[in-house]
């Protein structure tokens, strides 16, 4: 498995992990919904992978000292 997809033009970056069937592939792309990332589920040869993005929502710059 890549360790990178692009769906839709944004890149997502797989999980690492393989799961045996959809309802746990589910599972855990709720889990990551949940912690605020975006989620894409890929199916092949009967095992299911997850891919995961974050969105960044705010940057932070810190004032550098003079």
């Amino acid at each position: 498995m890549e360790l990178s997809r692009r769906f839709d033009g944004k890149k997502f970056m797989w999980d690492g992990e393989t799961y045996p069937d959809a309802v746990q592939a589910q599972q855990t792309a709720g889990r990551y919904d949940a912690d605020g990332f975006r989620t894409q589920l890929v199916s092949e040869e009967g095992k299911y992978f997850v891919f995961t993005r974050r969105e960044i929502k705010e940057t932070v710059v810190e004032a550098q000292p003079q």
